[in-house]
């Protein structure tokens, strides 16, 4: 059974979610132009950014190694302290590690860049998603917090394009002097509009679940759902980010060359990557939100999960088999899966368990989420060798395959998130 959230003397009225969103949302889209735009334009602009090509793979992962050490104890910070003050101070963060990368050289002052940027995106991403979660309720959280990871990919999309544009006609750290001041504006947008979230009441009828406020069990029980949910995203991050993202023009490469023909024209296989990995983000960025509303009114998170992933388990199998246009297919597909996993098992880890250890939550989400990104591409090229690139996509396909039949379990034990008001 659910219950309204009661309110007493330490609680505010909740602000708007459309409010919150705005503010956070403009936040964390234009703090992540800077490091979109590293991973973009420095492989190819090591001498003006004074680094050798040597140096390029500790700076463009040292912010991941940061974050697996970072996301946990954020969360937990997140759950004593407003959230206001510290998602700013990671906000104005970014900033300033974007302006590093501007308006210095050499690898020491870059790392301490991308450093900082790590503990930055540790406070924007963990204390983002706990915002959302604040300001939400069963009946419109999915999707909110879908709308919310459409800045994310907006941001990592916008600033692969806008850097590699700007870097050609303006240079690299100009480019770079760009992108931080508009992550600082992003960041004074959310100094004025963002109000604090934590300890806030819900508007009458808005339900959230018993679990977030009291010990009562679940059916299924709160625990076997959490490790499902954090499951989820892992298996997400592992195919997606680690199998797909790292091998997809290696596969182009092998399956037609160097140039790939459709119909009187010739295009290199890294615009064809380019254009299909591209095209992914934007389906995912829509395919978030459009699944989180789908599990709002169906409540059922657990059926809508189901039911998203059988895209990208027919997605990767048509990658597998390599025609031209089951590749075209292919990618699309399992760019709806990727959309719908991020979104929804945020929003039910954020759900799990008392609404207090909501940050530390989503700080162990994102830890498993950053390590399954890092070691999926070890994984693939290890695989390689033995299974060739179809058999790792086969085997992508085999593990969101395994995670249907899991939350397709989860979703038959299930009760629907429905409340009455009293």
């Amino acid at each position: 059974m659910d219950v309204p959230i009661s309110t007493d003397q330490t609680m505010k009225p909740s602000p708007s979610p459309l409010r919150v969103l705005l503010a956070i949302g403009f936040g964390t889209c234009l703090s992540l132009l800077g490091d979109a735009s590293m991973y973009t334009v420095l492989p190819t602009h090591t001498l003006e950014a004074g680094v050798t090509i040597a140096a390029v793979g500790i700076l463009l992962s040292a912010n991941r190694w940061v974050r697996l050490a970072l996301n946990g104890p954020m969360g937990i910070i997140y759950d004593r302290w407003n959230r206001r003050p510290l998602f700013l101070a990671a906000l104005f963060t970014g900033a300033i590690s974007t302006a590093i990368y501007g308006y210095t050289n050499g690898f020491w002052p870059l790392l301490m860049g991308r450093l900082l940027w790590g503990l930055s995106w540790a406070g924007i991403w963990v204390g983002g998603n706990t915002i959302i979660l604040d300001v939400t309720g069963l009946d419109n959280r999915g999707r909110w917090m879908g709308f919310y990871q459409i800045a994310f990919f907006l941001g990592a999309a916008s600033g692969s394009v806008l850097g590699g544009t700007l870097t050609d006609l303006i240079g690299y750290h100009n480019t770079m002097k760009i992108h931080a001041g508009l992550t600082l504006l992003g960041a004074t947008i959310a100094l004025i509009f963002l109000p604090e979230t934590r300890r806030v009441s819900h508007p009458p009828g808005r339900y959230v679940s018993k679990q977030e406020d009291s010990p009562a069990p679940s059916i299924p029980p709160a625990r076997i759902q959490l490790l499902s949910a954090t499951a989820l995203h892992a298996v997400n991050r592992i195919v997606m980010a680690g199998m797909l993202t790292s091998t997809f023009g290696l596969y182009l490469l092998e399956k037609f060359g160097d140039t790939v023909q459709i119909g009187d024209r010739s295009y290199g296989v890294a615009t064809i990557t380019g254009i299909g990995l591209g095209s992914a983000t934007l389906i995912s960025m829509f395919s978030a939100p459009i699944s989180g509303a789908i599990s709002d009114r169906m409540k059922n998170r657990w059926r809508t999960a189901s039911g998203g992933l059988i895209p990208g388990i027919a997605g990767l199998s048509l990658l597998a088999i390599g025609s031209p246009l089951l590749i075209m297919m292919g990618i699309p597909l399992t760019a709806v899966t990727s959309g719908s996993n991020q979104g929804l098992a945020t929003t039910m880890v954020g759900e799990l368990g008392q609404a207090g250890k909501r940050g530390r939550r989503l700080g162990g989400l994102f830890t498993v989420g950053d390590l399954m990104s890092a070691v999926g591409p070890l994984l693939a090229y290890a695989l390689i060798p033995v299974i060739q690139l179809k058999g790792v996509y086969i085997l992508a396909a085999s593990l969101y395959a395994s995670m249907f039949l899991i939350t397709l379990w989860l979703a038959t034990q299930s009760r629907p998130n429905t409340a009455k008001p009293e």
